[in-house]
């Protein structure tokens, strides 16, 4: 006689309710991570930004003394031209001495 019964009953409810809180618990999930993917700082290594980038860069300019440190590290340079053209970045600033 009862065939189709509509009422579902109290598991009924509750499997309503569980998938309407984890539906909406999703869409706010899939939000926050695409949020988080396309607000991602520029990358520090000089590599390409893959997405938005909120804010201004704050990165500082590397100093003549920190690029000339680079390239004594790399072998560019030797020592004697390194210590040469250091003593004279630390004159040409004024005052300072010509220490090693």
């Amino acid at each position: 006689m009862y065939w189709y019964d509509h009422g579902g009953g109290g598991w009924g409810w509750f499997a309503m309710m569980l998938g309407i809180v984890l539906f909406w618990g999703l869409i706010i999930l899939v939000g926050v991570l695409l949020f988080r993917a396309f607000a991602r700082p520029a990358p520090r290594d000089g590599g390409e930004r893959t997405g938005w980038h909120l804010g201004p860069a704050s990165e500082v300019p590397p100093t003549p003394e920190r690029i000339l440190a680079e390239r004594y590290a790399r072998g560019e340079i030797e020592d004697e031209e390194y210590e040469r053209r250091l003593a004279m970045l630390r004159s040409s600033r004024g005052g300072g001495a010509a220490a090693p």
